[in-house]
């Protein structure tokens, strides 16, 4: 695996852990009763949280297609593939 992959997968591993510490940090709020504004404050950030994780690893697909078809034309379907993918994200 290239340097540069490690480390891609590095960050969005260690994103990925601080989110889970988060859902299980909003479950204690609830356990103990916290205030709902402060519940769904810590649920938009985990929202957030992993918005950011799906544009990170997004970013490396589209960069990867579109690097791998700078030498030839790119089809079509792979435009609709990234396109299709960018919706997704966005929903």
């Amino acid at each position: 695996m290239p340097e540069a992959e490690n480390n891609t997968q590095k960050v969005l591993l260690m994103r990925l852990r601080r989110i889970e510490g988060q859902v299980r940090g909003v479950q204690r709020m609830i356990e103990d009763g916290s205030d709902c504004g402060e519940i769904l404050n810590q649920i938009a950030a985990v929202k957030a949280a992993v918005n950011r994780v799906g544009i990170l690893i997004f970013e490396n697909h589209a960069k990867d297609c579109i690097l791998r078809n700078v030498s030839q034309s790119p089809s079509d379907e792979e435009f609709k593939e990234i396109f299709t993918m960018m919706g997704r994200l966005l929903r």
